[in-house]
């Protein structure tokens, strides 16, 4: 089969490599849809934890091809989606519903190899039948709204809180439509495509800035003045330090976006504890993928306008390695 290799930072090809075949308890997807995340291109910058060589790709739905012994309840031809977590589910943060932090830790495509791929082998409990009215395209975001979800357990908004965002990605277009839905007040987003601002202005926020507007139309907003929420999905430490001058006092700031692995950003203690902040981070899922389903089953995301492109998986290495269109959201793999 044909399958994405990322044999280390900055080289990627599409090479023949052997099927995976399904053991006791595992299953084979035929893979129709995979998007691109932000944590593949980290994988390919050489920016991430994972191992190479290495098949990318965590979000994706596609057809049961064939099952292992003792798998129940799939059979070949079934239409499915994939949570990637592959949780060890015995240690103690696996037990306590913090599998995200599993001790053994590994996903599909991040440790082990994942879905740019014709087929992908799973263990049976990660699968999910996707309902008749969701598209293959819709079911490969299911991942990324259960990132979300894990997100807005983490941040616990309260009706009418005032959020500021930077970042408006397909990522970012998700937490707005799950914000708006939550019952954010003021919602801002920054970005530096004034399309996304106004996609997202479509799904719930309350206004949209440029970077370079934001002392004019911001300055007034830094300090005591500030945001209850400030979120960042964008992942840039240089963004990422100016984000705490717009966080108010009892704010919380939420690390969502992903930063390159030993990044830091200078921030005082002080102001930690004279402000009264909370600062936390959302990683990835966390036994949210089933909430998710239910979440976008019951038509609460409008994911097919994040779609900005549908490439091949001969296409792939291209696209890695060109610089992307800043207007550009999420770009999936058809096969």
């Amino acid at each position: 089969m044909k399958a994405l290799v990322v044999d280390g930072p900055g080289r990627a090809a599409v090479r023949e490599v052997d099927y995976p075949v399904p053991g006791p308890d595992e299953v084979t997807v035929a893979v129709k849809r995979c998007g691109i995340c932000g944590t593949d291109a980290h994988i390919f910058q050489g920016d991430f934890i994972s191992p190479y060589p290495l098949v990318p790709g965590h979000e994706f739905a596609g057809l049961v091809h064939a099952v292992g012994a003792n798998v129940r309840g799939f059979a070949p031809g079934d239409r499915v989606a994939v949570d990637p977590s592959l949780f060890c589910g015995e240690c103690e943060f696996c037990l306590s519903g913090r599998g995200n932090h599993c001790v053994r830790w590994g996903a599909l495509g991040n440790t082990v190899d994942g879905a740019m791929a014709e087929y992908v082998r799973t263990p049976v409990r990660t699968v999910f039948h996707l309902p008749d009215a969701m598209t293959f395209a819709q079911g490969a975001f299911i991942e990324p709204v259960a990132c979300v979800v894990h997100g807005m357990n983490r941040l616990n908004v309260r009706a009418g809180q005032s959020v500021l965002m930077f970042g408006a990605g397909s990522m970012g277009q998700l937490l707005t439509q799950a914000l708006a839905h939550v019952g954010a007040g003021e919602l801002a987003i920054v970005d530096l495509s004034p399309a996304k601002l106004a996609l997202a202005r479509e799904s719930g926020a309350t206004v949209g800035y440029l970077p370079h507007d934001l002392d004019a139309t911001l300055g007034h907003r830094k300090g005591s003045s500030g945001f209850d929420v400030v979120i960042d999905v964008t992942g840039i430490p240089a963004i990422i330090q100016s984000e705490y001058s717009y966080l108010a006092p009892r704010g919380t700031h939420m690390q969502f976006g992903v930063a390159p692995t030993g990044a830091t950003v200078p921030i005082c203690p002080f102001d930690i504890y004279r402000m009264d902040w909370r600062l936390i981070g959302s990683m990835a899922v966390n036994h949210t993928y089933r909430a998710a389903l239910q979440w976008m089953e019951a038509g609460r995301f409008r994911v097919d306008p994040l779609i900005s492109r549908v490439i091949s998986l001969a296409e792939a290495p291209a696209f890695f390695a060109n610089a992307r269109n800043p207007d550009i959201m999420k770009v999936q793999i058809a096969f």
